[in-house]
């Protein structure tokens, strides 16, 4: 069964969201310039795996809102992006960003669901 292992909140105004964020839940929020991301530490992990120390506990991102992620999107992870994007196809949905590598972390991918909404995939390299 595959798992729900990441977030992502779409903002307009990346300071304001960040400092929404860290001031009313508490979160680490730290912009990876070169990535222009943002990473929401919900959760303590662990500092050579990354993966959250708290089982079910996951951590997300800010990120800027654009016309294919308006809305805040989960991530699921998966074996093989481009298998699960077969799958997906086949099954009513499609794919809106394909299978996209982060170097020495991993790839990731956004589909829609046979309902429309707009979700990610991740692959751990």
């Amino acid at each position: 069964m595959d798992k729900v292992v990441h977030f992502e909140i779409p903002v307009d105004d990346l300071e304001r969201a960040k400092a929404f964020y860290a001031s009313v839940f508490g979160w680490g929020v730290q912009t990876l310039p070169e990535m222009d991301y943002t990473t929401a530490m919900t959760t303590a992990v662990d500092e050579t795996t990354q993966m959250p120390l708290e089982p079910g506990a996951i951590n997300g991102g800010l990120m800027r809102r654009s016309d294919t992620t308006p809305a805040p999107v989960i991530t699921i992870q998966v074996d093989a992006i481009d298998e699960a994007l077969k799958r997906i196809e086949a099954e009513g949905g499609g794919t809106v960003q394909p299978r996209t590598e982060i170097p020495g972390m991993g790839a990731f991918a956004y589909f829609t669901d046979s309902e429309g909404n707009v979700v990610g995939l991740w692959e751990t390299l």
